[in-house]
């Protein structure tokens, strides 16, 4: 069996990270590194917990379709880690992970790229203008992509290391799976983090301005 992953190198938007304030890579604010938002960035936080986001009147359509977006890639990360550490416990062979696991890394890859994009190019920029003290935190958040980014293409590359040698009779893939299962693992860890922290700035300011009032409104 052979399927074919993707690569996501030239379908995925990010500015160039020199185009970065420097400050968001330092290594305390590095996603991988950083727990959670630093104090300035949760200004609005505090007066918007998550307990109250979902019954909050200015959760619009627009929220709520991009909260369920990112609930959809919690749930398929969450099964990829599944599905690695059942295969790390040799739950299943090579052959079987590989026919589980590629479509659900092409699935979540595929997404997430066209979902980056929409975020970097429209969203973004959008958010950054309506709030000077949080837009540091839309920097924060494009290096957080370009992080993943990087996370994804290691990924590919492993993937389709395992897919070109897995019906090999000469060439032991256990190191190539467990290459691929680490380096997925890394990405998925890496996006559901990143997923909190984005929410936790863009979240708050919906409900304290509106969709309407931001621009934002389905």
């Amino acid at each position: 069996m052979r399927i074919l992953v993707m690569s996501v190198s030239k379908k995925m938007h990010y500015i160039d990270v020199m185009d970065i304030d420097k400050s968001v890579n330092a290594p305390t604010l590095r996603l991988g590194q950083r727990t959670g938002l630093p104090d300035d960035l949760r200004i609005l936080l505090g007066r918007y917990p998550r307990e109250i986001w979902r019954s909050h009147k200015n959760l619009g359509d627009m929220a709520t379709f991009w909260l369920s977006r990112h609930d959809m890639f919690r749930e398929v990360g969450r099964a990829l880690h599944g599905g690695n550490e059942d295969f790390s416990a040799g739950k299943s062979s090579a052959n079987e992970f590989v026919g589980w696991f590629t479509p659900r890394l092409r699935f979540l890859l595929s997404h997430l790229a066209t979902h980056h994009q929409i975020e970097d190019q429209h969203y973004f920029p959008i958010f950054r203008a309506a709030d000077a003290r949080l837009a540091s935190g839309f920097d924060l958040l494009e290096n957080d992509h370009h992080v993943i980014h990087e996370a994804m293409d290691k990924t590919v590359v492993s993937a389709n290391a395992l897919l070109k040698h897995i019906r090999s009779e000469t060439i032991d893939i256990s190191a190539i799976v467990n290459d691929c299962v680490r380096l997925n693992g890394t990405l998925v860890d890496l996006l559901i983090k990143h997923l909190d922290d984005e929410e936790d700035l863009i979240v708050p300011m919906i409900l304290d301005r509106g969709e309407e009032e931001l621009g934002v409104a389905h």
